[in-house]
């Protein structure tokens, strides 16, 4: 893989809008209609949400992440998907350079709802 060219520069206060927290992913679950889709019950904490994630062709179990801690950004408007809302979106690395895409996480576990950045 030939990594992506760097994107173009940002400032500090547009990195700083966006809020990715870590969460504790505590089930998935089928999205009937959608070929790719699966609904993640996430921990954050102080609260749950439902994030749809597009892991139904890239994981032979999507269900091999629960009970993993994971990146997401939180503050995302709620979207409509297949029928169901999502309430956020999980960070992968990989999707985008065309590789099978794997969970960013902490390097050890972190309380749930804690900021990156």
């Amino acid at each position: 893989m030939t990594p992506a060219r760097v994107k173009p520069t940002i400032s500090p206060e547009l990195l700083n809008q966006i809020d990715v927290r870590v969460g504790t992913i505590e089930s998935v679950s089928d999205v009937a209609n959608s070929e790719k889709l699966v609904a993640l019950r996430v921990n954050f904490g102080d609260h749950w949400r439902t994030v749809l994630a597009g892991m139904k062709r890239e994981r032979a179990n999507p269900r091999e992440v629960e009970g993993k801690q994971a990146l997401f950004v939180v503050n995302f408007p709620p979207r409509k998907m297949a029928g169901l809302v999502s309430e956020g979106m999980l960070f992968d690395i990989g999707y985008a350079d065309g590789i099978t895409p794997v969970l960013a996480v902490p390097e050890s576990r972190v309380p749930n709802g804690t900021r990156a950045g």
